[in-house]
């Protein structure tokens, strides 16, 4: 199964444009199914070719017992779709065992965001007096601005930053690019920043460097931005459940609060289906109901 799932890392790679992180999540999900079967086997499982929907069958009701969340679940059914998909296209497969799963119902929870008030609250908090405050600032305000995943935040580069028009070269999913604008706070913040940031020796320079850096001056990553965001919510005594991807949630929520059309929040987002976007309205629609209850009379 090694050698298939090898083989199918490839094949998105290379046909499929696949980010690092949807490489890395098949992987350990293609991985996790290996080592189940070869428990089931008694230490030897099948080969790819062989694996028969009582197997997944069996793979999934293991992760339901080990309470595994239906979203979890969801994926990695998915993934395994994928993999017996690609099997039959290059002939180890002669059906799809993963095709005849019903995907686990999935819960419709609504993104918690921030009120604008709220966000200005934590906005404010980085202080502007240190390079460390002034990139942390810039971070914040360009997570809002752009409605950015923290994952496009930290691969921008110098070459992506257009100040004369206040857009961003963004890559989403999928190494799809969009252009994102930012707003003037955002543009003066990441200006600000940019004044005192020093970058690694090592680092790559000219329109390749990184736009955010460590304190040694290497490319930021994920966990860090999600640390520094932690501070900033305990300082500024917001919600806790508070992550990087709330900002995105808000900066969706507010431009349909303010009547944005849900196609350019679709498009500003870099979602590729409008299903995925069409959340957000039922977030501005939870909302007015919340408001109209609080406020008239007769609502209950």
């Amino acid at each position: 199964m090694q050698t298939e799932v090898g083989r199918f890392l490839q094949y998105l790679n290379a046909e499929r444009n696949a980010s690092a992180l949807t490489l890395k999540s098949y992987r350990e999900d293609l991985a996790n199914l290996a080592t189940f079967l070869g428990e089931s086997y008694g230490g030897h499982a099948p080969d790819a070719g062989h694996v028969t929907t009582l197997d997944l069958r069996g793979y999934l009701a293991h992760l339901h017992q080990q309470q595994y969340a239906k979203t979890t679940i969801a994926r990695r059914l998915a993934a395994l779709r994928s993999f017996f998909r690609f099997g039959q296209r290059e002939g180890w497969a002669k059906s799809n065992p993963a095709k005849p799963l019903r995907t686990p119902r999935r819960s419709r929870h609504l993104p918690h965001f921030l009120s604008s008030d709220e966000l200005g609250r934590l906005l404010e908090t980085p202080t502007v007096a240190n390079a460390s405050g002034l990139r942390d600032r810039a971070i914040l305000e360009t997570l809002y601005s752009a409605g950015l995943r923290v994952s496009e935040l930290v691969g921008l580069n110098d070459g992506d930053l257009d100040f004369a028009a206040d857009v961003l070269r963004v890559r989403g999913k999928g190494r799809r690019e969009r252009l994102s604008p930012i707003g003037s706070h955002a543009s003066r913040a990441l200006r600000a920043w940019l004044g005192e940031r020093k970058l690694h020796p090592k680092e790559k320079q000219g329109l390749a460097a990184p736009v955010f850096v460590s304190r040694l001056g290497k490319r930021l990553t994920t966990r860090s931005v999600g640390r520094l965001l932690e501070k900033y919510l305990r300082e500024s005594g917001l919600d806790q459940r508070t992550t990087p991807h709330t900002l995105r949630h808000s900066f969706a929520t507010h431009l349909l609060d303010r009547g944005a059309d849900i196609r350019s929040v679709q498009e500003l987002l870099g979602h590729k289906s409008l299903v995925t976007t069409q959340i957000y309205t039922h977030v501005s629609t939870a909302a007015l109901r919340a408001a109209y209850e609080k406020a008239h009379p007769r609502a209950r």
